[in-house]
């Protein structure tokens, strides 16, 4: 079909059919980090891993493997276009799932979390520039919403199908079966039926106001860390939402064990704290769209850092899926805007590089997050870990409360 016949346009109505494609293809990449959030009992139960710090090994070299991958990702997306880029993803995704199935030991475990951080680094940041190509500048909230929110929630049925399936079958092979299935279908959706999206970055360009045109990766760097008070409020602020995320997918799994729940019952937790945080961003990206960015920010960063607390307080299943619930709200209140607010910031010719920049120190947060917190419970106890990181979070709020400019044009 001619480019004439089909015009390229902004928006999610004009492009409705590849919006939800990229939303059935992101839903399948959290699809493959969800048989991973209840992996630290995994590791106890197969392999007898009693260290916090060891078991936590595998989320910071999936973390460090992401991050990397993320910074990439974007000048990748720039330079060879984004549909290659979300195609390679899902190449390197191939030998996870097996390489679980099949694990010997636990180094058989770190080595397949590498290739899963590189496997999310390149699919759910290409799925995230080029929903944001497409949807334009009017629905950028709601865009991210639902990307964040089809990943998220699809995180938390994986989460709560492999403890059922580990439950039923055993670990191995049958636990890690449905991660197969989800490689073999994103990566058919992305070779034959994805298109390219950067001609809608090319149009957005043309009528684009604000932001510098044209800056090299250096740059982009910079700012986006340091030199530009809102992008460097937002980058600290993924940070430490995905510090606390760490925690939580490797600390709170061993937490529950300890008091004696099976293996579903810790699987159906693990699954409520994502599937909260994952279905609430369909309402929180679309109202940022019209009352703004920051509020929701500084609010999340606070209610995430009181369901910690309350993590660290509690005892019981009852009370766990409360602290879970909070946990979630928190996440559901931040995690889509931080996007949204890197796209209303920059120009869109180093949008890319810039949530690739974002991406990076986001999921550093994992690795920082999962080696702190397996030293600090090694040391001192889960409970400190926790309540430690509960503070951070509440701090990184007031970060943003002092630094963030509101990025919403109104």
């Amino acid at each position: 079909m001619s480019a004439e016949s089909n015009p390229v346009r902004l928006g999610l109505v004009a492009n409705l059919g590849q919006f939800s494609l990229l939303v059935v293809v992101n839903a399948l990449v959290g699809g493959l980090l969800g048989q991973e959030r209840i992996l630290t009992a995994f590791g106890e139960d197969v392999f007898g891993i009693t260290s916090y710090t060891t078991a936590l090994v595998f989320i910071a070299v999936f973390g460090a493997a992401k991050a990397a991958t993320n910074f990439f990702a974007g000048s990748l997306c720039d330079r060879y276009g984004r549909k290659p880029v979300l195609i390679a993803g899902w190449l390197v995704a191939i030998p996870v799932p097996l390489m679980l199935m099949f694990a010997p030991d636990w180094s058989w475990v770190i080595a397949a979390n590498v290739l899963l951080g590189i496997n999310q680094g390149l699919t759910w940041s290409t799925t995230v520039i080029m929903k944001i190509d497409l949807a334009g500048p009017n629905r950028r909230g709601l865009a991210m919403g639902l990307n964040e929110a089809a990943g998220y929630v699809a995180v938390a049925a994986t989460s709560m199908a492999t403890g059922w399936l580990a439950a039923e079958y055993g670990w191995q092979p049958g636990a890690f079966s449905l991660g197969a299935a989800y490689v073999a279908i994103a990566l058919g959706l992305s070779v034959f039926a994805v298109r390219e999206t950067a001609g809608h970055v090319d149009l957005e360009a043309e009528s684009h106001i604000g932001g510098e045109h044209g800056l090299s990766t250096r740059q982009v760097l910079a700012r986006t860390s340091l030199t530009d008070p809102t992008l460097s409020a937002v980058s600290q602020a993924g940070l430490v939402n995905n510090l606390n995320d760490g925690l939580a997918w490797g600390l709170l799994p061993i937490l529950f064990a300890a008091d004696g729940l099976s293996v579903a019952d810790i699987g159906l937790i693990a699954a409520i704290y994502p599937a909260v945080w994952g279905f609430g961003q369909l309402a929180t990206g679309l109202v940022s769209d019209r009352l703004g960015r920051k509020q929701f920010i500084v609010w999340g960063m606070l209610v995430q850092a009181v369901g910690l607390a309350a993590f660290a307080a509690a005892d019981g299943f009852t009370a766990w899926v409360s602290a879970a619930v909070i946990l979630g709200v928190g996440t559901a209140m931040v995690y889509p805007i931080l996007l949204a607010a890197i796209g209303d910031t920059v120009h869109p010719t180093w949008r890319a590089r810039a949530v690739g920049v974002y991406r990076l120190w986001r999921d550093a947060g994992f690795a920082i997050g999962a080696l702190a917190a397996g030293l600090l419970a090694d040391n001192y106890g889960i409970p400190t870990a926790i309540t430690v990181v509960a503070a951070l979070t509440a701090a990184s709020g007031i970060v943003v409360a002092l630094r963030m400019k509101e990025t919403l044009r109104r």
